[in-house]
């Protein structure tokens, strides 16, 4: 292979798969829905705020998923594509429209969701669809369990998650938990479970590991019981409480930074983002415990930074404002 810089480049791109939507926001924080005087459109969608987050900080993404052949469909390939993510695995649907999601901020900065997708265009993701030359061109595969929902987006979901294994991808699953979209909490934690031994990074908030361990406690017993043999790395975010650690060789947590938090939408996402982005070019780092600790300090520093401002994409950080957090700490 010639040693040019397309080459070294292409080989560590990062493929986000799933759903984008817009999250309409009230302008009022602190008020239900009903009580709301406007909202402001945020794009948004778990999977695509991590392709973003992976490019501001200078790593390269794509997003995989379908949009509805509608407005909104098109702004966000355009902000995808502004945001320097390739959209080359995008599809649009002729039939159905753009997800929606009307959020509450509470006054403490957490959020409430209310959906509209019956079925939005995400849902309707067909194998057939999918552009596997992208996926298999990917050295990390990251995905939520938003698309494990419902049929065809599952199959598709399934069979993209296959093409990149066999092609050698890092699968990277972050559950990202919204039990609204599920028809019960039992079907949520049992397809959430049904591709868990398959990745080998994980990262789970303390809310998913209460969930999904059916445990209050948030401990190592209570996060170990969800380690498998395939898993490299699983992580629990812990909020204000920075994050928990375990590898097949060592554990531990790192603190947070403290920082005046308004909304907490996208924090997970750029945590995920900074982390997928230190790992693509050197997987060695999950064997190496001082230098795995400062990456998880810079992504605690990506996701407090991302608490510092309303939605998710505006306040996804570059590297030298995470940098600034960190010397600054």
């Amino acid at each position: 292979m010639a040693t040019n810089g397309a080459v070294s480049s292409s080989s560590s791109l990062i493929v986000s798969f799933g759903e984008m939507l817009i999250d309409f926001v009230p302008t009022v924080s602190g008020v239900s829905l009903a009580e709301a005087p406007g909202f402001l459109k945020a794009p948004g969608g778990a999977p695509a705020n991590v392709a973003i987050a992976v490019a501001r900080l200078g790593g390269k993404a794509a997003f995989v998923g379908k949009l509805g052949d509608d407005e909104f469909g098109h702004m966000l390939a355009g902000i995808l594509k502004e945001n320097g993510v390739s959209a080359d695995g995008i599809n649009f649907d002729q039939g159905a429209r753009t997800a929606l999601a009307f959020v509450t901020l509470r006054a403490d900065g957490e959020r409430e969701f209310m959906f509209y997708r019956n079925p939005s265009a995400d849902m309707l993701l067909r194998p057939d669809e999918l552009n596997l030359e992208l996926i298999r061109s990917a050295k990390v595969f990251h995905y939520g369990s938003i698309s494990l929902i419902v049929e065809p987006c599952r199959s598709a979901h399934l069979e993209a998650m296959k093409a990149a294994k066999e092609a050698g991808a890092l699968l990277s699953y972050d559950p990202n938990l919204r039990l609204p979209l599920w028809p019960s909490p039992e079907e949520a934690r049992e397809q959430i479970m049904s591709i868990w031994d398959k990745a080998e990074v994980i990262k789970v908030s303390d809310v998913e590991l209460e969930f999904l361990t059916g445990s209050d406690k948030i401990d190592d017993e209570s996060a170990l019981s969800l380690w498998h043999p395939n898993l490299k790395l699983l992580l629990v975010t812990l909020g204000e409480h920075g994050c928990r650690y375990y590898t097949k060789s060592f554990r531990g947590a790192v603190d947070a930074f403290h920082v005046n938090t308004v909304d907490t939408t996208g924090a997970g996402d750029a945590f995920v983002g900074a982390l997928l982005g230190k790992l693509v070019d050197d997987q060695s780092v999950l064997e190496d415990e001082p230098r795995l600790r400062e990456i998880l300090k810079f992504a605690n520093a990506c996701g407090a930074i991302t608490t510092t401002k309303k939605g998710a994409i505006p306040a996804l950080p570059t590297e030298s404002e995470a940098l600034n957090l960190l010397k600054g700490a």
